[in-house]
């Protein structure tokens, strides 16, 4: 493998933080050489629709990879929340680095958390999965759209178009803002997305060398976690436009995977499906058969009826 390694990666401030801490640890533990290629995507340039309108979150991913497949760039840096359940032919995670905090955070200049909302509150969020668990907590809301980065979000809320937002922890806390966050969503009561809070790299799946050498960077409770929660969305045919939650978490010595799937509906929606599971997993493909028992357990549910409306 060449000692030298360019970075793909977008230009956001959050997505630039994450490049630099993979370049750091590919620095410190390779003594590779590590440049960035930072890029403007699809993803970044649509703010004024739903990612679920115009193409998923793969509209975050699509112009790192060409950069992979053209060999501007060895590695891409993403938000595993933001990586598709499949991945392109000819591409491959490489790694998944330690979770940061993968809660979701209430942020509000004016209430301490979702309880203390006035009825009728405007709350921002673009992500579906947010939007269903949000209208089962407090239904009297005014769930309205937040599209944009993360500073540009936090400049809506402080100019007042909105009583509190919902932004992922990790970000916040990646970016040093952890002090912008008055509350977090227990797991519980908020599932997290399939991801939340872990960073992938992505490599192209011919470069051997380079996915040797990243295998030191896999950690291992994280990567089996990742895989099943990824695991679930994939066996539901898992997309932007399903509000689908999965997070899986470790106790003694068993993985315990809670599950979540709503009605992309804004009137009449049905309450969510949930299951939780548990089971001792100590490989690749016992996460992979936990996250499929998961999704069938929703799908024994009724899943189907709202996968249906998803479409």
């Amino acid at each position: 493998m060449s000692n030298s390694l360019i970075i793909a990666t977008r230009e956001s401030r959050l997505a630039l933080w994450q490049a630099e801490h993979v370049r750091a640890l590919l620095q410190q533990r390779l003594g590779a050489t590590v440049t960035l290629l930072g890029m403007t995507t699809r993803g970044d340039q649509i703010l004024d629709r739903t990612l679920s309108k115009v193409g998923g979150k793969g509209l975050f991913v699509k112009e790192l990879e060409t950069a992979l497949e053209e060999g501007r760039a060895h590695l891409a840096v993403h938000s595993l929340k933001d990586v598709p359940m499949v991945l392109p032919e000819g591409f491959t995670l490489a790694a998944i680095l330690e979770r940061e905090d993968p809660r979701d955070a209430f942020v509000s200049n004016q209430y301490d958390d979702l309880a203390a909302l006035p009825q009728r509150a405007r709350v921002g969020t673009s992500s579906l999965r947010r939007v269903v668990q949000l209208r089962a907590l407090r239904p009297d809301l005014r769930i309205e759209p937040l599209r944009g980065n993360l500073d540009t979000r936090l400049r809506k809320l402080d100019e007042g178009q909105f009583d509190a937002i919902v932004l992922a922890a990790a970000g916040l806390k990646r970016l040093g803002l952890a002090q912008r966050i008055r509350s977090v969503f227990d797991e519980q009561q908020m599932i997290p997305a399939a991801g939340q809070g872990a960073l992938g790299i992505e490599v192209r799946s011919d470069n051997a060398a380079l996915i040797a050498q990243l295998a030191g960077f896999i950690d291992r409770p994280t990567w089996l976690a990742t895989i099943a929660e990824r695991a679930v969305s994939r066996a539901l045919g898992g997309s932007c436009s399903m509000p689908l939650a999965a997070h899986a978490t470790w106790a003694g010595g068993e993985m315990h995977l809670d599950v979540l799937i709503g009605e992309d509906v804004a009137e009449g929606a049905r309450a969510p499906l949930r299951a939780q599971l548990q089971a001792a997993v100590a490989d690749e493909a016992q996460a992979e058969a936990l996250g499929t028992q998961a999704a069938q357990a929703l799908q024994q549910q009724g899943a189907a009826g709202y996968l249906g409306a998803a479409h």
